[in-house]
């Protein structure tokens, strides 16, 4: 869900800003590294630090050190005596925020009245209220959205004082441990739990997903401890930083859409192949944005519908390149596409005809003049290795 600027050179066109980008806590830091820095999202991000390709490989056999902390880190609350936090969150969201105990986190959508995607977000329940953290490029939108449909009794706090980390790979949790305290060993976080910590001494809230298909955290932290600790986990062995233009690779492989390219307004959650982030209590008693919709194309199916594509021959089908049907038609859409470094060959996610989706079928792509053809293929295309029992 995390966003990431696309692989055509580190940035989509449409990311590109004009205006004077706004600073991040760690802009220094990545100075200092050597990063390339390119506008995004209204701010100055770390494309890359050694290249893409080594940095992508560093993840999937090491660990390394994401900043995203432009996204938005949103902390929901209700006033004294105001009991209906949850079925207020839930009048927006599909997921089911009642069951979620603390510590435990769930993806969501962010859902408009046609049943479209506003953003995906990830839910938690932390001391107090429930944390939420959206996309970077949309996340004023979805503040005003929540301001606007929330009761009073809500108190949304846009947690714009800290910062936020990801630290990823199969050595993750071995480097992190190291600098980590709290009352529960690290190794009490599987998949989609987080709790409280301190990391090098500085309050941390850390949960364990990731948005590679890796193990990996996110690590909420003050924004003024930033740089303490993004040099402790640095100061590591298995430990590097990498930057965006890798997280976008690694997303792509393991069949993690992107808002804004994958994910839009006008794509429900069952063309984006998300029907699981529509859970079963709210299927069946609804009370959220377009379930009529919904609930008639899972039961139908949705007239295009999101795969994974393996591309013949070894140039990638960049995001906005059509589908076409025997006649030449039109009828589908390249979202996300480049060279999987992992598999050595181009793939892509596509949205096409619904009939088409069927592993195997053979896709029609053109791109500049030029026809490829892509294979409906199985995602994620590199497996997922979540961490997903512990102590």
């Amino acid at each position: 869900m995390t966003d990431a600027p696309t692989q055509n050179d580190g940035v989509a066109d449409d990311d590109v800003i004009d205006e004077a980008p706004a600073a991040l806590p760690l802009d220094a830091w990545h100075e200092a590294k050597g990063a390339r820095m390119v506008a995004f999202a209204g701010y100055l991000m770390p494309i890359q630090y050694e290249g893409i390709m080594p940095e992508h490989h560093w993840v999937r056999e090491h660990a390394g050190l994401f900043d995203v902390s432009h996204m938005g880190q949103l902390l929901l609350s209700a006033d004294d005596g105001f009991d209906g936090l949850d079925e207020a969150i839930e009048a927006l969201v599909p997921a089911d925020v009642k069951s979620l105990v603390l510590g435990k986190m769930r993806y969501s959508l962010l859902l408009a009245e046609n049943g479209g995607i506003l953003d995906d977000l990830m839910l938690s329940r932390w001391p107090g209220g429930i944390y939420v953290v959206v996309n970077g490029a949309t996340k004023y939108d979805d503040l005003a959205h929540l301001r606007e449909h929330l009761p009073d009794e809500i108190t949304i706090n846009h947690l714009d004082d800290r910062a936020l980390l990801a630290l990823q790979g199969p050595e993750a949790a071995v480097a992190l441990a190291r600098i980590v305290t709290g009352e529960y060993g690290l190794d009490a976080l599987t998949f989609m739990t987080g709790g409280r910590y301190e990391i090098a001494g500085v309050e941390a809230w850390i949960s364990r997903s990731g948005y590679t298909g890796e193990d990996g955290f996110e690590i909420s932290i003050p924004a003024v401890a930033a740089e303490k600790v993004a040099d402790a986990l640095c100061a590591q062995p298995e430990v590097k930083p990498i930057g965006l233009g890798a997280r976008d690779s690694l997303r792509l492989e393991a069949d993690l859409p992107l808002y804004g390219h994958d994910l839009d307004e006008e794509t429900t959650p069952i063309a984006a192949a998300l029907g699981f982030a529509l859970s079963k209590r709210r299927r069946e008693e609804g009370g959220f944005p377009g379930h009529e919709r919904l609930m008639i194309e899972r039961e139908q199916g949705a007239i295009l519908k999101r795969v994974g594509l393996v591309v013949e021959g070894r140039q990638p089908v960049r995001e906005g390149a059509p589908v076409l049907d025997g006649e030449g038609n039109a009828v589908g859409r390249v979202t996300s596409g480049g060279f999987s470094p992992t598999l050595q060959k181009p793939i892509a996610m596509a949205y096409v005809p619904t009939a088409s989706a069927v592993p195997g079928t053979a896709i029609t792509l053109e791109q500049r003049g030029k026809l490829f053809t892509g294979i409906v293929t199985p995602m994620p295309f590199v497996p997922h290795r979540y961490h997903r029992k512990g102590a």
